[in-house]
């Protein structure tokens, strides 16, 4: 679900950036009040993108601190689980590694 809503939010990111550079490279192109006016809606595309990319990195923020509370309840909630769990990954690590 997360990886959803990051590709959905890049790929939204992307078209405006896009879509700003556009506008730029028409605005240089233009003169006076045209060239204003198509740097100015380039301006605010890019404040769009900037303003969406940062409620992304909150949103992941918010999303990891989620996760890492879960985990640390569980953690508290279950010690022997997360040993026993530990110790296996690290005997399975060991014997995959001690095989080369």
């Amino acid at each position: 679900m997360l990886n959803s809503h990051v590709r959905t939010t890049n790929k939204d990111i992307s078209v405006i950036i896009k879509d700003a550079q556009t506008l730029f490279h028409d605005a240089a192109a233009l003169t006076g009040e045209k060239a204003i006016e198509a740097r100015q809606r380039a301006s605010r595309l890019l404040d769009t993108a900037l303003a969406t990319a940062h409620d992304a990195q909150v949103n992941a923020i918010d999303a990891g601190k989620e996760m890492a509370a879960s985990a640390d309840h569980y953690v508290k909630e279950n010690p022997w689980k997360t040993i026993s769990a530990a110790a296996s990954l690290g005997l399975l690590l060991g014997v995959i590694l001690g095989r080369k």
